[in-house]
């Protein structure tokens, strides 16, 4: 099997106990695959990763009983492939012990002219850290593209929105900013729930910081007050009620309860069997 493993038949500078010490170490498994007769050898580790019992007779089909089902088929015609392969191949798939399911990288050398004595001989290695990351990270690709699509798509509807509501491209510029402004405070607020439940920010806490840019008007100080139940809010709830929030409040600034001296406003809310209701009180404002 190369240099390294006549190294170790011969007992070279590493000597065969270093050497078998240092392959266990690196967890590769070891395999010979006669062509003529199907039948495989493996080493102690490959039969401790297949989790089979170990025997001087384990044939293809042996092994193919604990390849993941939808991997079968693939491997067995990969594996046959690889005698008309010049140079190294790697055939990844995965395996179930139990209910667990380990994804294994097999390795050799094709080509027939590389047999001796009608044996092919390769590696196994144990993927299956390296295969859940790359899973976690198209798992979280997929998941900014969803988002960065729906972003676009919301940003878009508010560019319209404001377009249609404004006189002058600087009150078109104002009204869009102050817009994507309350989204990027819901967002910020929306937080990962334990268990791969999704996400969820705290009604009040939401509240509390779409309307807090109006708190910061010195007037204002104490004429903003929220009481609503504890309860989740998704992400994309969270996204409506920003816009809402955000609009209800403007309104309130240019022309309700926030644009007087004496005026003050109330959000509160109860829940309604299924439903919750949330109530924007304005008091002392114009009539």
């Amino acid at each position: 099997m190369s240099d390294n493993h006549s190294d170790c038949r011969r007992g070279g500078p590493l000597g065969f106990y270093q050497c078998r010490r240092a392959i266990r170490a690196a967890g590769v498994a070891l395999w010979s695959w006669n062509v003529d007769s199907d039948q495989f050898a493996m080493d102690e580790q490959a039969f401790l990763l297949w989790s089979v019992p170990q025997s001087d007779e384990v044939k293809f089909e042996d092994l193919s009983t604990h390849i993941h089902p939808a991997d079968r088929d693939r491997v067995r015609a990969a594996f046959t492939a690889t005698r008309g392969i010049v140079g190294s191949y790697e055939i990844d798939f995965r395996i179930m012990i139990g209910d667990e399911i380990r994804w294994i990288s097999a390795r050799g050398l094709g080509n027939d002219s590389g047999l001796y004595n009608r044996l092919t001989y390769g590696v196994f290695l144990d993927v299956t850290g390296r295969k859940q990351a790359e899973e976690g990270h198209e798992l979280l690709a997929g998941e900014m593209s969803h988002r960065v699509k729906n972003l676009l798509a919301i940003a878009a509807g508010l560019t319209q929105l404001s377009s249609r509501s404004s006189t002058t491209a600087k009150e078109m510029a104002t009204e869009l900013t102050g817009r994507l402004t309350a989204l990027g405070r819901a967002h910020d607020m929306v937080r990962p729930l334990p268990g791969h439940q999704g996400q969820a920010a705290q009604l009040g806490d939401l509240l509390a910081v779409l309307l807090s840019p109006y708190e910061n008007f010195g007037a204002f100080s104490g004429r903003i007050r929220v009481a609503v139940p504890r309860m989740g809010v998704g992400e994309t709830a969270a996204t409506t009620l920003a816009l809402v929030i955000h609009e209800l409040a403007t309104n309130s600034l240019k022309y309700g309860a926030l644009s007087a001296e004496e005026g003050t406003l109330d959000v509160s809310g109860g829940l309604d069997e299924e439903d919750v209701k949330i109530v924007w009180a304005e008091r002392g404002g114009p009539a």
